[in-house]
């Protein structure tokens, strides 16, 4: 009798501390409805806390306390967004624009610079303008 009764107490106390750690974890999944600015752990939000604590004390499962609270308050309740639909963008956006900003800044790299120099223009002589030679003698004689 005496090895039931501390099976029984062991068993209570791992059962207790299971449900804690539940709480936290629905606590941390779904945001404070009071300011939509962190999650119920975050802000200790009693109502919901207790409401979350009476729910997974009578024994429901973590998926029925959120579908609860998403039927509540709908999809914003939760902290995470579910992947599927539109909310694939969320996951997938983040991913996309690094691989295009990576993608910019490396050919941006790789391209050649362009020499802005006044000095070098001058040393040149661009062969397709027509009549460049001749310009360049009178705009001589001018200077003189």
């Amino acid at each position: 009798m005496k090895n039931i009764l501390i099976i029984f107490s062991i068993s209570v106390l791992f059962a207790t501390q299971t449900h804690e750690e539940l709480i936290t974890d629905i606590e941390q999944t779904l945001m404070a409805p009071c300011c939509w600015s962190g999650t119920v752990d975050d802000h200790g939000h009693s109502q919901l806390e207790s409401e979350i604590k009476s729910m997974v004390e009578a024994g429901q499962s973590r998926q029925q306390v959120l579908d609860h609270f998403v039927k509540t308050y709908g999809e914003r309740i939760l902290a995470i967004p579910v992947a599927q639909g539109f909310n694939i963008m969320v996951w997938i956006a983040p991913a996309l624009i690094a691989i295009a900003a990576f993608t910019v800044l490396g050919l941006y790299i790789r391209s050649p610079k362009i020499n802005n120099d006044k000095s070098a223009d001058k040393s040149t002589t661009d062969s397709s303008i027509p009549f460049n030679e001749q310009i360049e003698k009178e705009l001589k004689e001018m200077d003189a």
